[in-house]
């Protein structure tokens, strides 16, 4: 199994979101190939601003692995994490980021700041971009049929 596996998984998720109305965006976490936590994006559905894919997986792998650390996981993202998911990536010391399409409205890793690289942080996990063209055009579908 390699990151491009994984980053399918959470495509797969990010196709869930889309089935509810909300921005198709996807996570998994993994650890030592197992995936431990899977999540779409829910802020609609929630009506909570806080309900990132990202942030729902990572809390619910915090919760099987019943620890905040998730020192041996890897995050994987169909879209760049925001500034508020880098800060929970940043805070559970998730060791890998494999992300797929870039966010140049809100991404917190290269296209606004570069938050996971900075060397004031006291973890900064590794970060791998991995282009799966469907992840930008399931985004791009999502975004014109709101303009239509």
């Amino acid at each position: 199994m390699n990151d491009l596996y994984f980053l399918r998984l959470a495509l797969r998720e990010a196709e869930k979101a889309l089935s509810f109305g909300e921005v198709p965006i996807g996570a998994v976490v993994v650890r030592n190939g197992e995936v431990i936590a899977k999540a779409f994006n829910r802020k609609e559905f929630l009506q909570d601003p806080t309900a990132h894919a990202e942030l729902i997986a990572i809390r619910e792998a915090a919760r099987k692995l019943n620890s905040w650390r998730l020192n041996d996981c890897t995050i994987y993202s169909t879209v760049e994490p925001c500034i508020m998911c880098c800060g929970a990536i940043i805070q559970s010391r998730i060791k890998r980021v494999v992300y797929s399409t870039p966010d140049p409205k809100f991404g917190g890793v290269e296209s606004l700041y570069r938050l996971l690289g900075d060397e004031r942080n006291n973890h900064r996990p590794e970060v791998v971009k991995l282009e799966l063209p469907e992840s930008e055009e399931l985004l791009k579908a999502f975004f014109r049929s709101l303009r239509r």
